[in-house]
């Protein structure tokens, strides 16, 4: 992995301090990851404790103030980190990706006060969180949210539902996008609900087809009474607030899927290298070269494309939004590809749950439909080269 790494990135010029983060990052996950994560997708386990040991790394706030105890880092460095968890397990870097998204939505749209009441146990990894847009009716069709919130005195009643909600259940804040006004994005406001709101609660846990470590359930909200100073950003602010999370979140989730692809790939290199057939080993024969040759074509493509656009969003370029969707279509459809193809070439084995492969084709293939969908991406690109 590390040669891999370092060949597509070396014009990137990492300096010493971003390929210490990396190092850290690889490290935990060789140690506390990768030995687990096949059992933890077995029994569906969401590991809690592990998780919770990222935060005195300062992953529990990658690109989060340093005031609250978040580690100020940049795109491209959280990019570099959540590959590197990923090559140990997809589902569990996905998880701390989702957790840094929320953190991120409330440093930077909370008030004062909200930053220092929610962030320094999010940063710490005290507190877990979930992102709550998605709903039974709406998808990709994110301004047709139905969740209301209605102002009572002192507090928003809340009533509705959110759907397909990692962390449901197992996580201790939710930023909920909920409808404070009229129909259409402007009526959307974006609110911080905790886990024992009165009137909050959980679905049964989906029965999904990968990420089985982390919990998927309905997030349900029944005159759900959340405190009005848990708002962010005042009344119609909500949609911006969300769109704004997924453009680092769609970076995130690619590098999940390059991290996770990269492993797979690693896996078939190692047993083409031993399994033999026909009287020599199966990486000789250039049907098989060929193969390899193109997926690690295509993994490198896929990574520089990923840090010009982290990169990007970093600087703050006018396109970065543009670059964030091209890059999460991208991404994770060559990470699909690549370890679907990885599954391939272990023949029988690569089916089997003990060999990894087939864990991880079943994680990265939901990367295709999380964080907008890549038919939505598709949507932003065309947008942005022709207009509405």
């Amino acid at each position: 992995m590390d040669a891999a790494v370092d060949a597509s990135i070396s014009q990137f010029e990492l300096n010493e301090e971003q390929r210490a983060i990396q190092e850290m990052a690889q490290a935990f996950a060789a140690d506390r990851v990768a030995p687990n994560a096949l059992d933890w997708d077995r029994r569906k386990h969401f590991p809690a404790d592990v998780i919770r040991e990222t935060g005195p790394l300062g992953l529990g706030g990658i690109y989060i103030r340093d005031d609250v105890g978040g580690s100020a880092l940049g795109r491209l460095d959280a990019v570099l980190i959540f590959e590197a968890l990923s090559h140990a397990d997809p589902a569990f870097s996905s998880f701390i990706s989702i957790h840094n998204m929320v953190a991120s939505m409330i440093d930077r749209f909370g008030n004062e006060e909200q930053r220092q009441r929610f962030l320094p146990k999010l940063t710490s990894m005290e507190w877990l969180a979930s992102y709550c847009l998605t709903e039974p009716g709406s998808g990709s069709d994110a301004a047709a949210l139905k969740t209301r919130a209605v102002k009572s005195g002192g507090d928003y009643i809340l009533n509705g539902a959110k759907q397909f909600i990692s962390g449901a259940g197992d996580s201790d804040v939710y930023a909920v996008m909920v409808r404070t006004g009229a129909d259409g994005p402007k009526g959307i406001s974006t609110i911080v609900v905790p886990k024992d709101a009165p009137g909050l609660s959980f679905g049964a846990n989906e029965h999904k087809m990968g990420w089985h470590m982390q919990s998927t359930r309905q997030v349900i909200f029944e005159d759900c009474k959340v405190p009005a100073e848990n708002l962010l950003s005042g009344e119609g602010a909500g949609f911006g607030i969300a769109m704004a999370g997924l453009d680092g979140g769609r970076l995130n989730i690619a590098a999940c899927s390059l991290g996770g692809a990269q492993s797979a790939l690693d896996k078939a290199l190692s047993y083409t290298a031993e399994r033999e057939a026909f009287g020599s080993k199966i990486n000789q024969f250039q049907a098989l070269q060929f193969r390899l040759a193109d997926m690690e074509t295509e993994l490198q493509a896929a990574r520089i494309f990923l840090y010009a656009a982290a990169s990007k969003l970093d600087r703050k370029a006018p396109d970065a939004g543009k670059w964030s969707a091209m890059a999460k279509r991208f991404v994770t459809d060559t990470g699909f590809n690549v370890a679907n193809d990885a599954l391939q070439l272990l023949g029988g084995y690569g089916y089997l749950h003990d060999y990894g492969i087939e864990k991880l084709v079943r994680d990265l293939r939901v990367h295709q439909i999380l964080e907008g969908t890549n038919e939505i991406m598709r949507v932003i690109i065309a947008r942005a080269l022709i207009g509405r």
